[in-house]
């Protein structure tokens, strides 16, 4: 397999892996790296994002076990994994493959659950609006409103107008097809801990209390008042104190 495209940030710290959100790259945790100062973070392109493209259809196991080859590129045995919306669904998917690899995770706005049918159909008609019409711009401002809610991100909406078609495709087919984990991440052990956005236009706060309740070491769940589905992008005042006392808490003091 060709190693996924990845920054290794450095840090004297214990490794954060950071995981991006659907149609973004590893840019979006900006907003995380400086107040992840004290780890190593490695921020990965997932399949068919960035600089990583997708050669055909995939499936988010197949990514999670794209980034645990990442880690044993990087001699790294273990690591906390921190991902936000598609992100989480590579976190839990790493967990449950290689449960002594991962010794913490996080995840915001994202869900265990199978997509929902009318929602996939939605996400299909926009995947044909896109291709079809050249990225439009009301297209492009639906897919922004849903994932940013009102923040200001003309700088992705750029970058998505450069998105090849056919790898919108199969990073589409592998959001709306996904298969469903609840049922098993009661087989995650680490330290968890879940965060959402009272205000995500994607998942209802109850797929993440769902998921906190199903996670047996998790921390209680956290909702960020008119948060945003990118929240740690959207909403990093909000996100990171919470983020940074758990891996103080979980990773840190584990070393």
């Amino acid at each position: 397999m060709t190693l996924p495209a990845h920054t290794d940030h450095g840090g004297p710290g214990p490794v954060v892996v950071l995981l991006h959100s659907f149609l973004m790259d590893g840019r979006m945790f900006e907003p995380q790296l400086a107040a992840f100062a004290g780890y190593r973070c490695v921020t990965v392109d997932e399949r068919g994002h960035g600089g990583t493209p997708a050669a055909g259809p995939f499936d988010y196991w197949d990514v999670a076990r794209d980034v645990l080859a990442v880690l044993d590129h990087l001699g790294v045995a273990g690591a906390a994994v921190v991902g936000t919306s598609q992100g989480g669904f590579v976190a839990l998917r790493m967990a449950l493959l290689a449960p002594a690899r991962v010794t913490a995770l996080a995840v915001l706005g994202t869900s265990a659950a199978a997509e929902d049918p009318a929602v996939a159909a939605g996400y299909r008609a926009v995947l044909d609006a896109w291709v079809t019409g050249g990225a439009p711009p009301e297209v492009l401002d639906g897919v922004a409103q849903i994932c940013f809610g009102g923040f200001p991100v003309d700088e992705w909406k750029e970058r998505w107008r450069s998105v090849p078609p056919e790898q919108l495709t199969l990073t589409m087919s592998a959001l709306v097809d996904r298969d469903p984990v609840l049922s098993r991440v009661g087989e995650i052990a680490c330290p968890a801990l879940v965060l959402h956005g009272s205000a995500d236009l994607a998942y209802p706060v109850e797929r993440a209390a769902e998921l906190a309740d199903a996670l047996p070491a998790a921390e209680p769940l956290v909702v960020v008042d008119g948060g945003a589905h990118f929240l740690s992008y959207t909403h990093p005042d909000e996100v990171n104190p919470a983020l940074v006392e758990f891996l103080a808490t979980h990773v840190l003091r584990s070393v």
